[in-house]
């Protein structure tokens, strides 16, 4: 009986070509789609170790946002305590970083951010707490971010803000993940664990 050797040849192909692909297409299927929101502004800040950081030491890294103040005794320890989950998952990774700017930082100076680095958790060396001008700080937050911070007497701590954490990639663009109505997320709730969840997948999707 003869053999159709080019049917067989073929079908080998085939064979190993779907072994290959599925794999890459279910990849690309479960990567997150993820908007371009726009560009950071510039900033210029002193962290915890006394060194001068600016958006420029953040580029080509994929890092995280946030507004925050030490002695904030609502939200700030529970965004916190999510940013160590995110510090923890990419720990030795030098290509992440985090940026967390004190909104009070007449109260929060670099010696202040060094302790508070110490007894939350703190470790990794691209995770920079920020304290400089007030005015800067609230510019770049309401202006820079469209993230809301201020003063308020009422408020817990003297001071308003949103637990809100904003993800930039390795081109200091703000980047979010789309919904599913196609419109962009913009911001991940730092409060939320599945939130918390999604931002993880989506730095490992702009690494």
């Amino acid at each position: 009986m003869k053999k159709n050797y080019s049917y067989i040849g073929i079908s080998f192909i085939i064979l190993i070509f779907g072994i290959w692909a599925v794999p890459k297409i279910v990849e690309t299927l479960s990567k997150p789609e993820l908007a371009t929101i726009g560009p950071v502004p510039g900033f210029e800040f002193t962290d915890q170790n006394g060194k001068t950081i600016t958006n420029k030491d953040y580029e080509g890294k994929v890092y995280v946002v946030e507004f925050f103040f030490t002695t904030c005794p609502s939200i700030c320890p529970i965004m916190n305590e999510n940013m160590i989950k995110i510090q923890n998952e990419f720990l030795g990774n030098p290509k992440v970083g985090i940026a967390s700017f004190t909104i009070d930082p007449e109260h929060d100076t670099p010696e202040v951010l060094k302790t508070y680095a110490e007894n939350t958790g703190i470790t990794k060396l691209q995770w920079h707490l920020l304290t400089g001008d007030k005015d800067e700080i609230f510019k770049l937050a309401n202006e820079g971010f469209n993230l809301y911070v201020g003063k308020g007497s009422e408020a817990e701590g003297g001071f308003e803000h949103s637990g809100y954490f904003a993800l930039i990639d390795q081109d200091g663009n703000i980047r979010s993940r789309i919904d599913e109505f196609d419109n962009p997320i913009i911001y991940y709730d730092g409060l939320e664990d599945k939130q918390i969840q999604m931002l993880k997948e989506d730095i490992k999707a702009l690494l």
